[in-house]
């Protein structure tokens, strides 16, 4: 308790809690869809490919979108950056909620909505910003957990599609946007670690290496699994266990907690037994659980405990990974993780849609988890070939930090 309010008093705590809220809110925002899917299935009757499309849309741009907010914050602040976006936020719920009626134009919420996406480095960065050196990493690692937004989303969403109409929900993410924008205004301060403005050659610089894009591939599979599951469930657990469409936001809610607590577990346990070691075991457990999961169509609790798992072991996953990320660039740490950033997370766009079409061309959801499956398997190998170049050059065996 004492480190932790030593942690507390090092830097500017208000500005990591509104950090942490803004990006829990944005989060929340960017899932949305997925928590109301099986609303608006049913309401636009969409077959499992259209809605794979849906689910898949917020996410691609949402990656697409983080560059052009973190060039944003270059210019004018993190903090002013984040209150543009909010403002880009209520804009977005406002159109969804006056003009949203047809496939057509929920695609094209599916593209606003990925202003909400775009969130994740200026919050990580304005968060850790006054912080020093010795403990930016756990202030990453609490406004990353704000991950937990998914977890609201799929618990409260659902519920207020149900009494007042999924459209509504919009609405209602429009009016609370102004908790958020407020706190963020009022309490957060520009942190004083400002840096001289990035081109884009440098901000994709690592991904001119063999190691980029390897870090890249690898947060496709944990945060991309982590997001683009977590939109397709409640599609899920609706469509084949028959559940409410409330229970089956609860039951995602579940899974999208412990995944974004799971998180600040793993950059802790990465610092003790290795990011390298970590990130083994959490892709490992990842294809087994994913597997099992295609196998248990027929149990909703074997299937839920599975889903328990593999949350955790994904969310451990992106904790990891960040473990090693400022080991490997320590001087460009920023912007090198805010590149990986935005590819990793592009691969959560490809879940639903291929969980979409398994469902509609082979009629079981069992061909899609096998080829997220094949993917970290695939992520496995690479992993450990990977690993004997590093722990040569930057990391100490297991991917641990080397010692002065």
């Amino acid at each position: 308790m004492l480190q932790f309010r030593d942690f507390l008093k090092s830097g500017h705590a208000p500005t990591l809690w509104s950090a942490f809220l803004y990006f829990a809110f944005s989060c929340a925002v960017w899932v949305i869809n997925g928590a109301m899917a099986p609303f608006i299935t049913e309401s636009l009757k969409l077959t499992p490919t259209q809605m794979g499309i849906m689910l898949s849309i917020p996410i691609f741009a949402g990656a697409l979108m983080r560059f052009p907010l973190g060039i944003l914050a270059q210019y004018i602040g993190r903090k002013n950056a984040t209150l543009v976006e909010m403002a880009g936020i209520f804009i977005a719920m406002g159109y969804g909620y006056l003009f949203v009626n047809d496939y057509n134009d929920l695609l094209a919420m599916g593209v606003l909505l990925g202003v909400a996406g775009a969130s994740f480095g200026v919050a990580l960065s304005l968060g850790s910003g006054s912080f020093p050196p010795r403990y930016k990493g756990l202030a990453m690692g609490i406004v990353g957990a704000g991950n937990v937004g998914t977890a609201v989303s799929a618990l409260l969403a659902p519920v207020l599609a149900q009494k007042f109409g999924w459209q509504s929900v919009y609405g209602f993410a429009a009016v609370s946007v102004a908790v958020p924008a407020l706190v963020m205004a009022i309490y957060a301060k520009e942190p004083p670690d400002r840096a001289p403005h990035s081109s884009f050659r440098e901000h994709i610089a690592c991904l001119f290496e063999k190691d980029g894009w390897a870090f890249s591939l690898i947060y496709a599979v944990t945060f991309g699994g982590f997001i683009g599951l977590i939109a397709f469930m409640p599609t899920y657990f609706y469509d084949q266990f028959g559940v409410s469409k409330v229970q089956a936001g609860q039951l995602t809610m579940m899974a999208a907690f412990l995944g974004a607590a799971l998180r600040i577990f793993g950059g802790w346990l990465s610092d003790l037994w290795g990011g390298v070691n970590t990130l083994t075991g959490v892709l490992a457990i990842t294809t087994v659980c994913l597997v099992l999961c295609g196998l248990a169509e027929k149990s909703l609790p074997v299937t839920m405990l599975l889903f328990l798992v593999c949350f955790a072991a994904l969310g451990a996953g992106n904790g990891a990974l960040f473990q090693l990320v400022p080991l490997r660039w320590p001087l460009s740490t920023a912007v090198a993780g805010s590149m990986i950033g935005e590819i990793g997370a592009l691969g959560g766009g490809l879940i639903p849609n291929a969980m979409g079409l398994s469902r509609q061309y082979s009629g079981s959801y069992l061909w899609g988890f096998v080829s997220i499956a094949v993917c970290a398997a695939a992520m496995l190998v690479l992993l450990r070939v990977m690993q004997i170049r590093w722990t040569r050059t930057w990391a100490e065996k297991g991917g641990r930090a080397r010692s002065a």
